[in-house]
């Protein structure tokens, strides 16, 4: 697949998902939209991200291996996204990784991931289990709270050739900078975002800086992933996202859902991810983003969006 594929397959996707899911089929009967008028990318309408809290979003009839299921508050209404199998999302998330970062089998994976192990339903846990298993390492693991240990083990490794991958939630990272100062040179350090209801939320380039500041790197790096989703995208130095072929973001108008934005100016994030095939490959969602060919740059959230899972930063 690349670019001048993508379109004509995004557009068979579109019309299969039109009739083959309930959910989606209604929503756009609701619109008043017929599927055999859709004819370009640029006219498939996206289905707003809070279904996933609501309804059951399957294309066919099957049974869910896993439901993957978001974080929230208490009392708070999550995402459900259910995955007819758990292999193809581990594959998917591995090919990704190893697309932007090369052989997972280079690492030491230390996961810092102390919300996301305290509850059922991560899809960003089954994917950092996959990547630890896949590693080989016999010093990936897990870590909840022992940030002595953490640090022991990071000092430790960097005597090997291995490259270390500390990735992280974003106030564990925190917590454990404020706690320790860290000679990481050489690592990688991947934030997934992550504030909610630990800290009081900062910008993404404040975190950044601190981090970088007192774990001695010269960039952290970024994992955009969501619930609703089965793909991922990777920021590095320069903070814009980039995704694998078969992923493409397009930008909204704020005030017009079924408008889109013109490239470089600000909007609402819509999502095409193809491996979403059994589910919806067409998300709107609720993030402020700008995108241009160099990749996509999130914003923060739109307002009075719900607080949800991974990406928790304001920009």
């Amino acid at each position: 697949m690349n670019a001048s594929t993508f379109p004509d397959i995004a557009l068979s996707l579109f019309h299969f998902q039109a009739e083959a899911n309930p959910v989606y089929r209604d929503y756009l009967s609701h619109l008043r939209i017929k599927p055999s008028d859709v004819g370009a990318l640029h006219e498939i309408p996206f289905l707003p991200i809070s279904f996933f809290k609501s309804h059951d979003i399957k294309t066919g009839q099957w049974l869910a291996e896993t439901i993957f299921k978001s974080s929230g508050t208490t009392g708070q209404q999550t995402s459900s996204h259910a995955v007819k199998e758990l292999s193809f999302y581990l594959r998917n998330s591995q090919r990704i990784f190893e697309q932007f970062y090369g052989p997972l089998f280079n690492y030491h994976i230390l996961a810092l991931l102390p919300s996301y192990l305290e509850r059922e339903g991560s899809s960003l846990i089954a994917m950092m289990k996959q990547f630890i298993d896949k590693s080989g390492s016999p010093h990936s693991g897990f870590y909840l709270n022992n940030n002595d240990v953490l640090v022991e083990k990071l000092q430790t490794l960097r005597a090997g050739t291995r490259k270390i991958l500390l990735w992280g939630v974003s106030f564990g990272l925190l917590d454990l900078a404020e706690k320790f100062e860290v000679d990481l040179s050489g690592a990688v350090v991947m934030e997934t975002g992550g504030m909610k209801g630990r800290r009081a939320e900062i910008t993404r380039q404040e975190l950044h800086d601190f981090l970088k500041k007192r774990l001695n790197v010269p960039e952290i790096h970024s994992e955009y992933g969501m619930t609703e989703l089965l793909s991922q995208g990777y920021a590095k130095s320069a903070g814009l996202f980039n995704f694998p072929p078969w992923v493409q973001p397009v930008i909204r108008e704020l005030n017009d859902p079924f408008c889109l934005q013109r490239e470089g100016k600000a909007g609402g994030i819509n999502m095409i991810d193809l491996a979403n095939f059994n589910s919806c490959a067409f998300v709107e969602t609720q993030d402020l983003g700008i995108y241009t060919s160099h990749g996509l740059e999130i914003l923060g959230r739109i307002d009075n969006s719900d607080v949800r899972g991974c990406n928790l930063l304001v920009g």
